[in-house]
C-alpha cells in the first residue's frame, strides 16, 4: 500500500491548459473515485498518475517519492482499462500471468500468483479457457487479475464497468469494492457514473473542467454540497433547482421563486431580497394527494411508476419539480396534488456564485 499526493498539478497541450492546479491526497488503503462529466479532466489526470501523461508543472508522488520523471513500469501500479485489452490467443492463466512473464519471473512463482488472483476473482475453473469463451464480466475479472499479479502498490482503473450491462455493472461494483476490502490496496477509479462513485468510494473527488470542485466522503457531498454543480452531479435524480430571492411573509423567511412560487426557508442569514439558488432533492418530497397535509399544489405532468417507486414531474407556476415517492400514489397528468417540502432538507446556494450558503 502506498499513499499519493497530487500536488498543484497542472496539464498544458502547447498553449492549451487542460489541468488548473489540481491538489488531492490519498491516504493508504483509501479507495478513491475521480468523478465528473465528459471533458473534466479525469481521465487525464489518471494517465498522469500512471505515467502515460507527462505533468507540466506540480507533482505527483506514490508513497514518499515524486514520480514526475519516472516511466509507468518502474512507478509500482497496475492498470486496468475500459477496454479489458486481454490476449485472445492466450489462456486467461497466460493472460493473468503475462506481467509476471514479462518481468523474468520464476515458473513457480508466477503459477502461484495466478492461482491466487483466480481464487480471489473465481476465476480458478476458468484458467484454460480463452478470452472468447468468457463473458464481459469474466473478461473484466481477467483484466483485475492480471493487475492484481503485481502486488502494486496502487491500483488505477480507467471506467472498468462501462463495457457491460447494467445488471452486470451492479454485480462487478460489489466485486471490486469487495476485491478491495480483501487487499486493502489503494485504488484510485475513474468514472462518470455518480452511482458507482457513490456505492463504490471512501473519498469522492468531483472535478469540472480540469479543476477540483469538492472533496469528500460520498454522503458528506449529498447532504452538504459546495456548489450548485456538485449538488446537481452527485444524487439520482439530480436536485431539483430554482431562482429567486429571499422574503418574509406573516414574520417568517420564505423563498419566492421568479415565477411567484412561495416555499418554506431553513434558517439562514441570508437577507431580504439576496437572490438566490433554492435546491431541493426529488426523493426529500413529500405528496398529498389532497392537500391535507399542507404544502404547494402543483400540476401533474408526467408520472413514472418503476414498482419501488413512484417519479412525478409536476408544474407550479413556471417551474417543473420532480419528486420522488415510495408509496403508490394515483395521480394523472393534469390533475393537482401538493408538495410538502421540509425546510431541513432544503439547500440554497449564491445566484452569483453558485456557492452554498
Amino acid at each position: 500500500m502506498a499513499n499519493v499526493k497530487i500536488d498543484n498539478v497542472v496539464k498544458r497541450y502547447g498553449a492549451v491548459q487542460v489541468m488548473h492546479g489540481v491538489n488531492v491526497d490519498i491516504e493508504h488503503g483509501e479507495f478513491v473515485v475521480l468523478v465528473g462529466p465528459s471533458g473534466c479532466g479525469k481521465s487525464t489526470l489518471l494517465r498522469m498518475l500512471a505515467g502515460l501523461e507527462e505533468i507540466s508543472d506540480g507533482t505527483i508522488s506514490i508513497g514518499d517519492k515524486v514520480v514526475n520523471g519516472v516511466s509507468p513500469k518502474d512507478r509500482d501500479i497496475s492498470m486496468v482499462f475500459q477496454s479489458y485489452a486481454l490476449y485472445p490467443h492466450k489462456t486467461v492463466a497466460e493472460n493473468i500471468g503475462f506481467p509476471l512473464k514479462m518481468a523474468k519471473r520464476p515458473k513457480a512463482e508466477i503459477d502461484e500468483k495466478v492461482t491466487r488472483a483466480a481464487k480471489i476473482l473465481d476465476l480458478a475453473h476458468l484458467l484454460d479457457r480463452f478470452p472468447k469463451q468468457l463473458s464481459g464480466g469474466q473478461r473484466q475479472r481477467v483484466a483485475m487479475g492480471r493487475a492484481i499479479v503485481r502486488d502494486p502498490q496502487v491500483f488505477l482503473f480507467d471506467e472498468p464497468l462501462s463495457n457491460l450491462d447494467a445488471k452486470l455493472r451492479v454485480t462487478m461494483r460489489v466485486e471490486i469494492k469487495e476485491l478491495h476490502q480483501r487487499l486493502k490496496t489503494t485504488i484510485v477509479y475513474v468514472t462518470h457514473d455518480q452511482i458507482e462513485a457513490m456505492t463504490m468510494a471512501d473519498k469522492i473527488v468531483v472535478m469540472r473542467d480540469g479543476r477540483v470542485e469538492q472533496i469528500g466522503a460520498p454522503l458528506d457531498l449529498y447532504d452538504r454540497p459546495g456548489n450548485v454543480f456538485v449538488a446537481g452531479f452527485i444524487g439520482s435524480p439530480s436536485m431539483n433547482f430554482l431562482r429567486g430571492k429571499i422574503a418574509s411573509a406573516d414574520g417568517a423567511k420564505q423563498f419566492a421563486s421568479d415565477s411567484g412560487l412561495r416555499l418554506p426557508l431553513p434558517d439562514t442569514g441570508a437577507p431580504d431580497g439576496a437572490e438566490v439558488i433554492y435546491g431541493i432533492r426529488p426523493e426529500h418530497i413529500g405528496v398529498s394527494a389532497d392537500g391535507t397535509a399542507g404544502g404547494v399544489p402543483v400540476n401533474v405532468v408526467v408520472v413514472e411508476p418503476t414498482g419501488s417507486e413512484t417519479q412525478i414531474f409536476a408544474k407550479a407556476g413556471g417551474d417543473v419539480i420532480d419528486a420522488i415517492v415510495k408509496d403508490r400514489i394515483r395521480a394523472a397528468p393534469g390533475s393537482q396534488i401538493h408538495f410538502v417540502i421540509d425546510p431541513a432538507n432544503v439547500h440554497l446556494f449564491d445566484a452569483k456564485t453558485e456557492q452554498r450558503i
